[in-house]
């Protein structure tokens, strides 16, 4: 299911609940038109709207910290891919100074490590929070495919070095991809959000909405609001998305070759 008909459910599901809950409320006070205008409204206590303004200025505080870990996360797991894309990429460039063949064959190493990341490890690693074995087996491999090559002169000897450590950067990339795949927020932090919400709105309930156009429309849309923040925190809270490999393409921009291959 795409996620912006999970948003589009969501917001509307929200307004829709708010809005009957709303209606059936006024529904209950049975009095005729003539006595609703004779009788007049109740004031709400100052202490009731200083409890609202409070919980919703405290709530507001929670979900903006709880948006701002999420955004925080994601963006160090979009620098994780670049800078393991970016160092397997500088890996060939360097590569120019050794022999055809080697580099041919350090290519195609890179190149199926590449593959097996974007079309298996990847679905792998958003639906089970886990990298592929084979992605692990497969850089190494590079990696001894770069010691083992002995620099034959002197424009080997100098990329020689930088070679090995871009190869070590993107492992440590590798392993800050691996620790990023698991969702930031813990349970009980979800479980404070969602009752928070219900709380929020349930507050508006005490504050006497009637049934005008723009009491309703208010009600909604704050309802609305708050369940495509929840939305928002739950999108984000996926470092590398919740569907399809788009966070991956820093690697099909710098390996277009490789990419879609088995």
């Amino acid at each position: 299911m795409s996620e912006w008909l999970v948003l589009a459910i969501v917001m509307a599901a929200a307004c829709a609940v708010v809005l009957v809950v709303t209606l059936l409320s006024q529904r209950t006070r049975v009095a005729t038109e003539a006595d609703l205008e004779e009788r007049e409204a109740p004031e709400t206590p100052d202490v009731l709207e200083y409890m609202v303004m409070m919980v919703g200025v405290v709530y507001a505080i929670v979900l903006g910290l709880a948006i701002a870990g999420v955004w925080e996360a994601r963006g160090a797991a979009q620098d994780a891919v670049r800078t393991e894309a970016q160092a397997l990429h500088e890996v060939t460039q360097r590569a120019q100074v050794y022999p055809a063949d080697f580099r041919e064959q350090l290519r195609a190493d890179i190149d199926v490590y590449v593959s097996e990341v974007v079309e298996t490890e990847w679905p792998r690693m958003v639906d089970h929070k886990e990298l592929s074995p084979r992605g692990t087996e497969l850089l190494a491999a590079v990696r001894t495919g770069v010691a083992e090559r002995e620099p034959k002169n002197e424009l080997e000897a100098q990329a020689y070095q930088p070679m090995l450590d871009q190869v070590a950067a993107a492992e440590d990339a590798r392993n800050a991809r691996a620790s990023g795949a698991e969702e930031t927020l813990p349970g009980i932090v979800w479980f404070g959000l969602i009752s928070g919400a219900a709380v929020t709105i349930g507050l508006i309930f005490t504050m006497q909405i009637g049934r005008s156009f723009r009491e309703l429309l208010l009600a909604g849309l704050f309802s609305a609001l708050i369940a495509f923040l929840l939305f928002l925190v739950w999108d984000f809270d996926a470092p590398f998305g919740r569907s399809g490999s788009e966070s991956a393409d820093a690697f099909r921009q710098l390996f277009p070759n490789a990419a879609g291959r088995s």
